[in-house]
């Protein structure tokens, strides 16, 4: 068995191109680390084979202790001379109390440094690693972060839990109703999981596209995941219930160095990239990886990559070692490019232009003030679905969007062939002059990219829901992207009412949405000409950002 452990993670550092093990390493299982209420929470510790260990390394999560987090974050890390304490938080895999997401993180995490203070072998320093849920609970700690902790590798973890579920002014029904069914299923045996996995998403489907949302989550998870139905029922911002799921604090009170993982595609994007400018605006230690991954690929395509710079990180942190330093703070992916390596995020660029035009033209020149403007209907009973972009499912991430452009209830307004290369870092922005017929409408916006055979892809996303009434100029700013529009390719916006289930569709009568089930249609005008004209504005230049972080400007954009 040990040979084979031992074969095995060889093969896995070939696989991820990162160094050999360099140490065996034993493990102790189901430890009991008692927490201030009373709750024993449970722990793997895996302990290397060396006399001086290089650090301890802190992982929390609530999905198990066992493949894949014991081999991606715990024997990785034990074979190369590190101690791992993985940990179930409350409530999950043996852990007492009950399990409320995000909700006793920043305790528990305490409680647990204190009982890792106490142990002969901790080495009297730590890091914290781990993606998602896992980084969540890294940001509940830094929020008070105790002395001995010297780094964190944070991938893919959101700091607030409701700009992640409200943020656009719509629920993000996909991802959390199906985080929630996942949740509720995944301490069942692997055969019942699999034997009724195709029944599941079907039911799942059915869930979300039900009414009123909250009945029809609670007809999905039965008993389970309780706290799903409180999510939909507390959508403002200031609502004193979201405060023990909003980390924000830590991104003030941390000087902990921190390295960021993420993705274009991943679902927390805008929050990683907020805490990257946010800790740099502060002096603190922080490096940032942005890869052409969505949130399923970070334990899959992009986990050699995360490794390896993982124990980089690590081992200038933490362990104290010669390891190999970044080039720059900002490694990034170019769509239609590769990696490039950044001095900041976002680099300098020029600004480019383009026009909405009637007939579903885009083009550099404004449209004639007397041109008519564009309409569609949108109608709650048939939305608009979900073509790809940042959301947790199988088919996110980028998709062949060509399909969505047809719909009636989707406008599509399409360039010519670009002459040369644009290059765009940031976040694109649309302007639209808008109005609808009924006060309560949500707006969806998309930069794809159209090749020569006429397949459309798309890029970057915006949403938005509007208060009453909404009529008038309309600023939307899109997903950050860094990406390459090739010569010869067109770029396409497309503008509908809605994105369904990765946004709970607006049912267009106001009602609460956790009640709500009336549903009137709306329509939307897009104008080009007296009523105003419509936009898209990139943060675009004519070639890649050079080293010093400069840019040359777009110029004609076609």
């Amino acid at each position: 068995m040990v040979a084979a452990v031992r074969l095995s993670e060889r093969a896995l550092s070939r696989f991820f191109r990162i160094a050999v093990p360099t140490t065996d390493y034993t493990i102790h299982r189901s430890l009991g680390i008692p927490m201030r209420d009373g709750a024993i929470l449970r722990a793997t510790h895996y302990a290397p084979a060396v006399d001086t260990p290089l650090g301890t390394i802190l992982v929390r999560g609530p999905y198990g202790r066992s493949f894949p987090f014991s081999l991606v974050y715990a024997r990785l890390y034990a074979a190369r001379g590190y101690h791992v304490l993985l940990q179930s938080v409350r409530g999950t895999f043996g852990s007492g109390g009950d399990f409320v997401p995000m909700v006793h993180e920043a305790d528990d995490a305490a409680d647990t440094v204190v009982w890792l203070r106490r142990q002969p072998w901790f080495t009297a320093t730590f890091a914290t690693i781990g993606l998602s849920y896992l980084g969540f609970t890294q940001w509940a700690l830094l929020c008070d972060p105790p002395p001995e902790l010297a780094a964190a590798v944070i991938t893919v973890g959101p700091h607030d839990l409701y700009a992640s579920s409200w943020g656009t002014g719509s629920f993000s029904l996909n991802d959390f109703l199906g985080w929630s069914d996942s949740i509720a299923h995944q301490e069942e045996a692997i055969a019942r999981r699999l034997a009724f996995q195709t029944r599941d998403a079907r039911r799942l489907d059915q869930a979300m596209h039900g009414l009123p949302l909250g009945s029809a989550g609670r007809d999905l998870l039965g008993t389970q995941s309780r706290w799903y139905e409180s999510w939909i029922q507390h959508p403002r911002s200031d609502d004193p219930f979201w405060a023990d799921m909003r980390m924000t604090s830590a991104l003030d009170r941390s000087d902990v160095p921190v390295l960021l993982i993420t993705g274009w595609q991943d679902l927390f994007l805008d929050q990683t990239l907020l805490q990257y400018r946010h800790l740099r605006d502060r002096g603190v230690e922080v490096a940032m990886t942005v890869g052409p991954w969505a949130h399923g690929d970070m334990v899959t395509k992009a986990a050699g990559i995360a490794a390896g710079e993982t124990l980089d990180w690590l081992g200038a942190h933490l362990a104290g070692v010669p390891a190999p330093t970044r080039r720059s703070p900002v490694r990034t992916h170019v769509g239609r490019h590769g990696w490039i390596d950044l001095t900041d995020w976002p680099p300098a660029t020029g600004e480019g232009v383009l026009y909405l035009q009637p007939a579903g033209r885009l083009a550099a020149s404004a449209p004639p003030a007397d041109a008519m403007p564009s309409s569609f209907r949108y109608d709650p009973a048939d939305p608009t679905p979900t073509v790809g972009g940042r959301f947790l499912a199988r088919n996110s991430g980028y998709r062949d969007d060509s399909a969505l452009a047809r719909r009636a209830d989707v406008l599509s307004f399409t360039s010519g062939p670009l002459d040369a290369d644009l290059y765009v870092f940031g976040n694109p922005v649309v302007e639209l002059a808008h109005e609808s017929d009924i006060d309560h409408v949500d707006l969806f916006v998309r930069v794809s990219e159209v090749d020569a055979r006429g397949r459309s892809q798309n890029v970057s996303d915006g949403y938005r829901r509007l208060s009453a009434p909404a009529q008038g100029p309309i600023s939307i700013e899109l997903d950050a992207i860094a990406y390459r529009f090739r010569a010869g390719t067109q770029i396409r916006v497309l503008v509908a009412g809605g994105s369904h289930p990765r946004f709970a569709r607006n049912l267009g009568t106001g009602e609460p949405a956790l009640t709500g089930q009336r549903m009137v249609p709306a329509v939307h005008t897009v104008h080009h000409g007296a009523g105003g004209v419509s936009r898209l504005l990139l943060p675009a230049s004519g070639r890649l950002p050079s080293p010093d972080g400069s840019a040359d400007p777009a110029g004609d954009l076609v």
